[in-house]
């Protein structure tokens, strides 16, 4: 029971992770809440949609290399 308890711990321990990522990714974008909600408090699928929609504000569609966003 010991090797299962060790396993599903480093299970957690990888999703922990990869969610306090997206938060750190998110935060850098400059992105505390979505929809009213604290990032902190979203799922994390809810998260990385949020890391997405704040990656294509941050893309300048003025720009000539950019037209494909317009």
């Amino acid at each position: 029971m010991g090797i299962l308890y060790d396993s599903v711990k480093k299970v957690d321990l990888h999703r922990e992770m990869k969610r306090n990522m997206v938060i750190e990714k998110i935060l850098e974008l400059g992105v505390k809440e979505y929809q009213g909600i604290s990032i902190y408090d979203l799922s994390y699928a809810e998260l990385k949609t949020v890391w997405v929609l704040a990656e294509m504000r941050q893309v300048d569609i003025h720009h000539p290399d950019h037209k494909w966003f317009r």
